[in-house]
């Protein structure tokens, strides 16, 4: 059976689960099983870049559609300005919301917000990069984890249809192996990111 796409997934689940009753359901496993795909996974085929434009009236920007973590954030200029992640009970203490107002420094997520410190006496240009969720395959039928790592969200599915049919030793089978396809891709990642190379001490 081919494994490509979102209708393949449905299809697949129902065939492992061996399971016709499912039909109805089955979407709310792809769609459980996406949001747990986007708290466990930091690839470099998630990092997005865009820009946010800060506003003298407010603090907060609005955040992406899709956002999930930043990666760095700087406020162009000569030179460009890289801006610190805090929290918010840090940003709040030092640059309150009313208080004084020059280029930010600082940044803290709130919400589906962004929040810099102090409050932007300009309309800066922040440029942002930052971790986003694959696309959801019920509206764009597939993506380039399904294309490439189909095992990921078959896995994700299935370990969610175990659970919802109370079969608790399945569903723990397939978590399992949920988290050994998301433990090795994000290993290999983290290899590539250093091209395989070993760091050495060079001998004088």
């Amino acid at each position: 059976m081919s494994l490509s796409n979102y209708t393949d997934l449905l299809a697949s689940v129902a065939s492992w689960m061996n399971r016709t009753d499912l039909t109805a359901v089955i979407p709310d496993f792809v769609t459980i099983a996406e949001s747990r795909i986007a708290r466990d996974l930091r690839i470099r085929k998630q990092l997005t870049q865009s820009t946010l434009t800060t506003s003298t009236s407010t603090r907060a920007v609005t955040l992406p559609s899709g956002w999930l973590e930043f990666s760095n954030l700087t406020i162009d200029g000569t030179p460009d300005t890289i801006l610190q992640a805090v929290t918010m009970e840090h940003l709040n203490a030092n640059y309150p919301e009313g208080g004084w107002s020059a280029k930010p420094i600082v940044f803290a997520t709130e919400g589906d917000t962004v929040v810099f410190g102090p409050l932007p006496d300009a309309a800066y240009t922040v440029n942002i990069d930052y971790f986003a969720r694959f696309p959801a395959l019920a509206a764009n039928a597939t993506n380039w984890l399904m294309t490439n790592h189909p095992k990921v969200y078959l896995s994700a599915c299935l370990a969610e249809g175990c659970s919802f049919t109370f079969d608790k030793q399945g569903a723990a089978e397939w978590n399992a192996v949920y988290k050994g396809e998301i433990a090795e891709l994000q290993k290999d990642d983290d290899r590539a990111v250093h091209s395989g190379s070993v760091l050495r001490v060079k001998r004088k």
